[in-house]
This record gives structure tokens, sequence and C-alpha cells, in this order.
């Protein structure tokens, strides 16, 4: 008589089921929990999996039918496992001899060693068996009798067959919101994002992004295997550059322009201005002579970083607006129509 039945109930079978009816019972239960599937269920999906990795080996099976899922798993259980010794003298991994109050140590080569079943592990097995391909273009049925499974061996183990097959990681676009200043400037972005563990737990990474001075909006930079674990592996980020609004310049692909406000005044007299460039410079803006509105001044070389040409720049593009008045004083008239 076998000392619990969780792991049998887990894949519905009896107790006395052979390999075969354990194997198809775990494709069935594999198919219908798979975190992929409408019926999916990520926890169920692990449960199932390791109570195939438990039952599909011999010594395992042995020892959880003996002495419980702990044991099967490579942990002792309190107050060890009595007097007797496992049957085979440390079949399985197990030292040798009486456990006279002592714990023991699993070592098995099927993935025991106390190392607890994860997802992942999940997920390994699901994919040994060919993932959604295994069982044939025809889903679950025409499976017959079981009795050799493509790629698997028979049920010799695990390792005999084709190597498991993972899916290629999706890949997730996120925006990553850069100032102006920091386009200009170039340097190390660091950047915090949450993503799922192995395990489904919420864990946080800091990535860093190097930004070469001159990159532009739309600049895509992909960091693999950082998202979230998703099917046994990572998703790889792929990271968007998008430019943040800047009240004083705007982009011109490596070009800079600007406005200056004139008042109607200045625009008749002139005018003296200072104005700082995205690099820090100080330009002086002056003229004597009237400036028409829209008038625009180039200053070569102070726009933005050409990234792919290092050491060289766009242009910084000043236009001027004026102010023009609504509305004239009948004084302001009579100056204008004897002086123009």
């Amino acid at each position: 008589m076998v000392r619990e039945t969780k792991l049998y109930d887990l894949l519905g079978v009896q107790p006395t089921a052979n390999d075969a009816e354990i194997k198809k019972a775990y494709r069935k239960m594999a198919l219908k929990y798979h975190p992929d599937k409408p019926t999916g269920d990520t926890e169920k999906f692990k449960e199932v999996s390791e109570a195939f990795e438990i039952l599909s080996d011999k010594d395992k099976r042995e020892v959880y039918d003996q002495y419980g899922l702990e044991a099967a798993r490579g942990n002792a259980p309190a107050g060890g496992m009595g007097g007797g010794g496992f049957p085979g003298g440390g079949a399985g991994g197990f030292s040798s001899g009486g456990f006279p109050g002592g714990g023991f140590s699993f070592s098995s080569s099927g993935g025991g060693g106390g190392h607890p079943f994860s997802q992942d592990d999940a997920y390994n097995i699901f994919n040994k068996f060919g993932g959604f391909d295994f069982g044939g273009s025809s889903g679950m049925g025409g499976m017959g009798g079981m009795g050799g499974m493509p790629g698997m061996g028979g049920m010799g183990g695990m390792g005999g067959g084709k190597s498991s097959r993972r899916r290629e990681p999706e890949t997730i676009d996120l925006n990553v919101p850069c100032s102006l200043e920091e386009l200009y400037k170039g340097g190390v972005k660091k950047l915090k994002i949450n993503r799922k563990g192995p395990n489904g737990d919420n864990e946080s990474k800091i990535i860093e992004i190097n930004i070469k001075p001159g990159w532009k909006s739309g600049t895509k930079i992909t960091f693999n295997n950082e998202g979230d674990y998703k099917d046994g592996v990572r998703q790889h980020l792929r990271l968007i550059l998008n430019e943040k609004v800047n009240n004083i310049f705007k982009r011109e692909d490596n070009d800079l322009r600007s406005k200056i406000d004139l008042s109607f005044k200045e625009s008749l007299l002139g005018f003296h201005r200072e104005f700082t460039t995205l690099s820090g410079r100080k330009l002086h803006l002056s003229r004597s002579n009237p400036t028409q509105p829209g008038f625009c001044e180039k200053f070569p070389g102070q726009g933005m970083p050409i990234s792919k040409q290092p050491g060289k720049f766009g242009d910084l593009i000043i236009e001027y607006k004026v102010d023009y008045p609504v509305t004239l004083t009948q004084a302001q008239k009579d100056a204008i129509q004897s002086n123009f």
C-alpha cells in the first residue's frame, strides 16, 4: 500500500498505473493546464509536471510510495525515516544503511537533491514532449497504445530523445521618455523595471541605457532576456526612445529651431538679446536695422550632434516673431504717416 496518493490523484490515475498510463495522463493534464491554454493554470501545470517527474522515475516512485512526497523531493521528514533501510541498499541516490534518527540526502540524476521544483522545470518537461506539437498534428487523438513517444526513446528516461524545444521569447516594446538635453549630451540613463520571475514573483531590475549623443526619438535598443519570465524563458525588451517636448527648442532632424519674440518697436529700431544654446554657449543677438516678421537667422554647428558623424553638428535656426500691434492711436498713425 502506498503512503499517499496525491501525485496519482493529480494525474488522475491509480497507484497501480503503469508507465504508459502515467505518460498518457500527464500529456492530457499538461495540455489542459498549460498557461497558454484557455483552461490554463500555472500552479496546476507545475504540480502535474512534478507528479510526472517523480512517478516516471522508478527510484523516485518507489521512495514516494513508501515515504511520501517530501522524501521523493529529497527532503528528510521530521524524525528521520525510521529504523529500516531502503530496498536495494541505497537505490535512487540515497545513502545506504538504516536511518536511526538520521536524515538522508537525495542525489538522483533525475533532478532531486532537494532542489525545489520550479516553473522552469515544468516547462522543460513539457518541451521534452515537443511542446504543443507532442502527440502528432492530430492532437490528443491517434496516441494508440502509447508505446513510444516521438523523441522520447520510450519510457527509459527523459534524456534519450530529442533536445527540448523552447519557444522563441516574445519581444515587448517599452517607451522611454528622454529630454532633449539627454539626447544632446548622451550618457547612461538608468531605468528600473518590474518583471515576473520564474515562480511568478515580482522582481525589480535596473537597466542601463547607453545613449549616444544625437540619438533621435524612435531609436530602439533591445535587451535580450530581461523581461517577464514566460513559457520557460524571459521575454526580450525593446526600449523605444521618446523625445519629451522642450519649451525652447524644437528638433528638426539634426537642426534645432527656436523663436524669439520682439516688440514692434524692437523690430523697427533694433534690439540686443542674449541666447543660451542647448550646449550652454551664450549667443549675443543684435540688430540695428528693422527685422521683418518671420525673419530667420542660422547659426551653423549649434544644433544637435550627428550620431553617425562624431564631431559634427546640425544648425540652430532662430526665428524672430514680431508682436505686431492690433490697434494704433491717432498720434501713432500721424507719426507713421509723416515718416513713411
